[in-house]
């Protein structure tokens, strides 16, 4: 299936400028909002107590909160997806297994005059706990970042990795500005969920460099920008219908799949449209401005290319009892 038939070649680079720049922009919100306005950090990170409760019918929730106040002071309570679905945060961090019960039970009763509940889950998450699973999650998205730059680095070249990792640093960057920005509770879900867009928007970014390095290899054109152009409008086909599938699936998860799982699927929703606009309109462009030659690389690619063949004929010679 085509989106984009024919061989007309689209001239993206040329306007490589204006969505840098719109990039910049972005980047730059994005950093003032994680800096200023900070994460809704969930009691993942934080620690805490959150407990999830349903009644048979919806009740007030300014009710639920002047029940609650009564007995846990600055108790946070919101609505969760539903007028009868009530999540409860409370500032509780060292506690044991058996206070999990106990706590469920303490609810439940101060709530009793509001009708009949339901204690759908209590989580309990202590301080260091939580500390200890921020900095493990920090650990990993650099121990990832680290990871890419040395297999792209091995699998094409330098300049390929680095300009792969600046636009991943720019899809997560503006991701998690939009977390900050809708004031999305930050968890493991969503942590998984940036860890699974950089493997994503990588993915995207290497599909149009291979056909980039392809397009050096048999094409005799000598002119980047061009060589972009075609390379990327080979592969504009294969590339929107992967990210409208993916978008269409993720988009039925957070429209559908509940409120647990709406941190995750929105991370991903705008992981995706950024990642798919950078693996064009970023990435691709460093290779320009990072100096990569074509000249050079396919005097580089040559000469692997014949020591490939040297090493073939010693190995055949090997064979035959030449050597």
């Amino acid at each position: 299936m085509e989106f984009f038939k024919g061989n007309k070649v689209y001239d993206f680079m040329s306007k490589s400028k204006i969505f840098a720049f719109v990039s910049l922009v972005l980047v730059i919100f994005s950093l003032f909002l994680i800096f200023t306005k900070g994460f809704n950090w969930g009691i993942d990170f934080k620690g805490g107590v959150e407990i999830q409760i349903r009644f048979e019918k919806p009740v007030n929730i300014a009710d639920v909160r002047n029940l609650v106040s009564k007995e846990f002071k600055g108790a946070n309570i919101t609505t969760f997806g539903s007028p009868n679905e009530i999540l409860i945060r409370l500032n509780v961090n060292q506690v044991s297994g058996d206070v999990q019960k106990s706590l469920g039970e303490e609810i439940k009763k101060l709530l009793l005059p509001l009708g009949k509940v339901e204690i759908r889950r209590v989580d309990i998450v202590g301080a260091k706990v939580g500390n200890e699973l921020k900095e493990k999650g920090l650990k990993a998205l650099i121990f990832a970042i680290i990871g890419i730059l040395i297999y792209v680095s091995f699998r094409f070249e330098w300049r390929f990795a680095l300009a792969s990792v600046i636009a991943l640093m720019h899809d997560t960057i503006i991701s998690l500005g939009a977390v900050s920005l809708f004031n999305i509770e930050v968890n493991l879900d969503v942590l998984a969920a940036v860890l699974t867009l950089m493997g994503y928007s990588l993915n995207d970014t290497i599909v149009v460099f291979d056909r980039i390095r392809e397009e050096v290899r048999k094409s005799k054109i000598n002119d980047l920008a061009t060589l972009i152009n075609v390379a990327i409008s080979k592969t504009l086909s294969r590339t929107v219908l992967t990210s409208l599938t993916t978008f269409f699936v993720v988009l039925t998860l957070f429209l559908f799949g509940g409120e647990i799982i709406k941190p995750f699927s929105f991370t991903l929703l705008v992981g995706i449209i950024v990642g798919t606009y950078s693996s064009i309109f970023i990435a691709s462009p460093l290779l320009i401005w990072l100096g990569f030659r074509i000249d050079e690389y396919r005097k580089k690619l040559a000469e692997i290319e014949k020591r490939k063949k040297e090493k073939e004929k010693l190995r055949q010679m090997y064979q035959g009892g030449v050597v």
